[in-house]
């Protein structure tokens, strides 16, 4: 039973984070289509950069959840 519960606080720990990790991923595509005619080339590269950077991680998140899901399914 211990196990178990460590893999469910886990998940919920990682539910944090992608959370966390949508919710800047949001914010950064809500200003980049918002300031993207005044922003300068270089923070323009910038923000796609973060965008594609925030993307890989919310997947990654994405996929370590499923996880923690598959291995409390077979307990």
């Amino acid at each position: 039973m211990p196990q178990l519960d460590a893999l469910k606080e886990e998940a919920v720990y990682l539910r944090l984070w992608l959370g966390i990790q949508a919710a800047a991923y949001i914010s950064l595509i809500g200003w980049f289509a918002s300031a993207a005619e005044s922003a300068t080339p270089r923070l323009f590269g910038l923000a796609i950069v973060g965008i594609m950077v925030l993307s890989f991680i919310i997947l990654l998140l994405h996929r370590q959840i499923e996880r923690r899901i598959r291995d409390i399914r077979s307990l």
